[in-house]
């Protein structure tokens, strides 16, 4: 059976991302506890296959990583590759940023999650983009990690954060770039 690390610390998003593969006959792993990857890269793209060749070459390993974040209209597509160090907790960013967009009528965003596979020596196979739009509330609904609080999700009739994971799935950006990748995946990791 074939291993594939998730290159994350990320709880939340290794949870996620395990669900999306669950079908899939392969074995998944966390990456090396304690192993920290800077984001260096300019786009999510970059920054997904930074991650994705450092696990891969650390542990000789597939590995899958994402870059994701939150685009507002309102604030020319800030906060962007910065959403998860717009402010130090999930709390302080959430305040942030509807503190910045203030009275604004245009509340248009979109999650964008871009994902690379990488294989074990390390190079890129792989990469796909998935976009969620969605409109940003004046006020947190539910609880969930990041921005999914006050992300609103017309096709849903809920937030990011009260999405069942079969939604999430589907209208996620997340679940959009894993299901461009997965026909690629089977065929790379010998599983079509």
């Amino acid at each position: 059976m074939p291993v594939l690390v998730i290159a994350s610390g990320n709880p939340h998003k290794v949870a996620e991302l395990c669900s999306m593969l669950g079908l899939l006959p392969i074995e998944v792993r966390q990456q090396p506890e304690g192993l920290e990857i800077e984001e260096t890269g300019s786009t999510y793209a970059e920054n997904a296959r930074l991650k994705a060749e450092t696990v891969a070459r650390l542990t000789g390993q597939w590995a899958l990583a994402d870059d994701s974040g939150v685009e507002v209209d309102a604030l020319g597509g800030a906060p962007g590759i910065y959403s998860a160090r717009y402010a130090p907790t999930d709390h302080e960013r959430i305040h942030r940023l509807l503190r910045e967009m203030g009275d604004s009528l245009y509340r248009g965003a979109s999650f964008v999650t871009a994902m690379a596979l990488a294989d074990p020596s390390g190079s890129t196979v792989l990469e796909a983009q998935g976009i969620c739009r969605g409109l940003i509330l004046r006020a947190p609904r539910g609880h969930g990690p990041g921005y999914d609080p006050i992300f609103w999700v017309r096709e849903a009739g809920s937030t990011y954060a009260e999405m069942g994971e079969h939604l999430r799935s589907k209208l996620g950006s997340r679940g959009k770039a894993a299901r461009l990748l997965a026909p690629g995946m089977r065929r790379l990791l010998g599983l079509a």
